[in-house]
């Protein structure tokens, strides 16, 4: 485990420290924004569930479901529990843009978060996958470049938002099998396998 640690903040100081560069250090403060993400979050969720149809609705809501129930468990149950200090408040000659965060950072709640919300996405509209994909890794790679989380930190948000977006998927394909087996269509209105 030393060495996999040691290799993690190898990875921290070439990510934070020696790729640093003027576009980088303006971009992406910006983009790892915690009121920048849920504004323009909340914001298209509302105008999407008023205007957008049925299949629009249906993955903004799963989406609201996977990004809640990951924020909840990532911060409240699994920060406290590994305790891994973020390297804002461990290593010393980083390259900090943004505050310090709070005390720990294993995993990362913005890498969990993004990561649940863009898989549903990516499920329902596959058109557009690698584009929400490329967001997710983007706002994880944020999270280690301003110098507030270890790459395994975001690694470990990234999988876990994959989870929590595969148990809301499965719940939602759970529940529409069931009603379609009931002669009720509601659910199967939605064919997310549409490109």
């Amino acid at each position: 485990m030393e060495a996999i640690l040691r290799i993690d903040t190898a990875l921290f100081y070439f990510l934070n420290v020696k790729i640093a560069n003027p576009f980088f250090d303006w971009i992406m403060p910006i983009l790892t924004n915690i009121v920048f993400l849920f504004s323009t979050f909340v914001i298209l969720a509302i105008i999407l569930l008023i205007f957008g149809n049925k299949k629009v609705r249906i993955a903004i809501i799963i989406s609201i479901l996977a990004v809640s129930t990951s924020d909840v468990i990532c911060a409240r149950i699994l920060k406290p529990t590994f305790k891994r200090i973020r390297p804002s408040r461990s290593l010393d000659n980083i390259h900090l843009l943004v505050k310090k965060g709070g005390k720990y950072g294993f995993p990362s709640n913005h890498a969990a978060n993004v990561s649940a919300g863009m898989f549903v996405l990516s499920f329902f509209f596959r058109k557009y996958r690698y584009a929400f994909l490329t967001f997710a890794l983007v706002i994880a790679f944020s999270r280690v470049y301003v110098g507030v989380h270890f790459p395994l930190d975001v690694l470990a948000g990234l999988l876990l938002g994959v989870l929590f977006a595969v148990f809301w998927i499965g719940v939602w394909t759970f529940i529409r099998n069931r009603e379609e087996k009931k002669g009720r269509t509601f659910f199967s209105l939605i064919d997310y396998a549409t490109k």
